[in-house]
């Protein structure tokens, strides 16, 4: 059987050799210290650790000390809005949060953690395509809310949102903006020092680095309040021991990612639109979501009418393809994407929808695999789903 295919790169990447490399002296050797310790070993590890700070700040348009490391882009965009709207609460403003109705799980999560602590949350609606309505968003920004929050590019479908147009009108109603780049950054040009941006996450896992590491990059200090509390670590925002193998791996991949941002995207496109062509030759019924939007270079999402999501999943994987149903947080639900509800898509199509994402591991001999293997899995599907529906 031919090696297994791996196209599920937005759930996560391999690290990278130059990363794990770069990050191993950390864990092994003499700069293994505590970052905070005033000895040898710890004044290495803060070396390692404000090395990746400037690598990290370069590669995404920033200060070095607008860097704060967390533990992923969860923690991340928890410290963003969670952050923000205690910052507003301190101040005396309103504690709401607005966030869009395709938002990944831990920026609704968040947001409906606003509630719990008294404050409110507004969920924005978005066209057929996957973008947000502006006039939902003007709407909210009049209520003056503590921060408004959209991804950059979404998880699922890879639609890319005007976030220089939201970070805009934010900006015009003196309202933070937040964005969640974990899909972004990497694959289409992200500049922080060009938006009017206060907040914004990656995370390492999505280009090249270890699990475990993440940024919120933050303009304004006092934008934000801890949400964990400890030393002064990094400004007293996110305290705790910093984890500097995982900074130091991030600010390795943060610069091979924004190196080759241009000539990966270009690549991916052109991997990824020869896929979707011939997958909708392939089978009939195979729908793809967002098309009519601008999409992110790795991410294909198409709906195959007359199957389920898991089902298919599971013969890919039985056919030595790896993809996914959309959001791996949300793998094993059996209600359909709350993306693609939100955008409109019927029910019975949205639960026959699968995700490829292309990483810079894939090669074109991925893509004719994946190609080859998909009229077979669809039949296959298909055929149990009439067989069932039939008992």
């Amino acid at each position: 059987m031919p090696a297994p295919v791996y196209l599920d790169h937005s759930a996560t990447t391999p690290v990278r050799p130059e990363v794990l490399e770069a990050m191993l002296p950390y864990l092994t050797d003499a700069a293994f210290g505590n970052p905070s310790s005033g000895h040898r070993f710890g004044r290495a590890a803060r070396a390692g650790l404000e090395q990746a700070r400037r690598e990290v700040a370069q590669a995404v348009g920033a200060e070095p000390g607008q860097v704060i490391f967390t533990s992923g882009g969860t923690e991340a965009d928890n410290l963003g809005i969670v952050g923000a709207a205690l910052a507003a609460r301190d101040r005396g403003d309103a504690m709401c949060a607005v966030v869009s109705a395709i938002e990944h799980k831990a920026i609704l999560a968040a947001a409906h953690a606003v509630c719990h602590l008294g404050g409110r949350e507004v969920v924005l609606p978005v066209d057929p395509d996957g973008v947000i309505e502006m006039e939902a968003l003007d709407a909210a920004l009049a209520g003056r809310p503590a921060v408004v929050s959209t991804m950059w590019v979404n998880n699922e479908v890879g639609v890319v949102q005007p976030v220089a147009e939201i970070a805009r009108r934010c900006a015009a109603a003196g309202v933070l903006f937040h964005s969640d780049a974990v899909q972004a950054f990497g694959k289409v040009p992200v500049s922080f020092d060009g938006l009017p941006c206060t907040l914004l996450t990656i995370s390492g896992h999505k280009i090249g680095a270890p699990k475990g590491i993440g940024a919120l990059i933050v303009r304004e200090r006092k934008a934000v309040e801890a949400i964990i509390h400890g030393g002064g670590q990094q400004f007293g925002i996110r305290p705790g021991t910093e984890n500097v193998a995982g900074a130091v791996a991030l600010g390795a991949a943060a610069r091979l990612a924004a190196a080759e941002q241009a000539s990966e995207a270009a690549r991916l496109r052109a991997l990824r639109d020869d896929l979707e062509a011939r997958l909708v030759a392939a089978a009939a019924d195979v729908h793809v979501n967002a098309k009519g939007a601008e999409r992110a270079p790795h991410i294909l999402s198409v709906a195959v009418a007359g199957t389920d999501s898991e089902a298919l999943l599971m013969h890919f994987d039985l056919a030595g393809v790896a993809v996914s149903g959309g959001s791996a947080c949300s793998t094993g639900a059996m209600e359909p994407s709350h993306v693609l509800t939100a955008m409109g898509v019927p029910r019975e199509l949205a639960l026959g929808a699968i995700r490829f994402s292309l990483g810079h591991e894939t090669t074109p001999a991925d893509i004719d695999r994946a190609v080859e293997v998909f009229p077979g899995v669809v039949a296959r599907v298909r055929k149990l789903a009439g067989v069932l529906g039939r008992a």
